[in-house]
C-alpha cells in the first residue's frame, strides 16, 4: 500500500472541526483547500509506527477499521494533531503536511487501500468510499 509522502507543503490549517457522528475531521487550509477527511481513512494512514512499520516494506494493513471514530483531537504545537480515536489507537503525530497530503491525495490513497485490501482478501463491511 502506498504511505503518504513526508513533503513539506507550507500550508496551515485556518479551520479544524471534528465531526463525531459522521465521524469526519474537516480541515481547512490557508490557501482555501478544504478536505473532510473519514475518520477510517485516517486511522488506516496514520503516521504511528505501529501502522508504517520501523522501515521500508515493514507497514501493516489495517483491518477493520471500517466503524472506526475519533474521540478527540489534541494539538501538538504549533505544527500537528494527535487523533485519538475510538478503538484505542492515539500514536503518531498528522502534521499539517501531512494532513494536507492526505486530503490533496485522498482519491488516490483510497482505492491504493481499496486494492490492498482486496490483494489480502478482505471486504470492507462499510461501502466503498473515504
Amino acid at each position: 500500500m502506498k504511505r503518504p509522502e513526508r513533503r513539506n507543503t507550507g500550508r496551515v490549517p485556518t479551520q479544524i472541526h471534528l465531526h463525531r457522528q459522521s465521524r469526519t475531521l474537516a480541515v481547512s487550509f490557508d490557501d482555501g483547500r478544504h478536505f473532510d477527511l473519514s475518520a477510517e481513512y485516517l486511522r488506516v494512514h496514520s503516521p504511528s509506527a505501529e501502522v508504517r512499520g520501523h522501515g521500508p516494506g515493514q507497514a501493516i494493513l489495517q483491518v477493520g477499521k471500517e466503524t472506526v471514530g475519533i474521540e478527540r483531537i489534541e494539538p501538538v504545537g504549533q505544527y500537528a494533531l494527535r487523533l485519538h480515536f475510538d478503538d484505542g489507537h492515539n500514536t503518531g503525530l498528522y502534521s499539517w503536511d501531512l494532513l494536507y497530503d492526505l486530503g490533496e491525495n485522498a482519491d488516490d490513497y483510497w482505492q491504493d487501500y481499496l486494492d490492498s485490501l482486496a490483494a489480502a482478501g478482505y471486504q470492507r463491511d462499510a461501502g466503498d468510499s473515504a
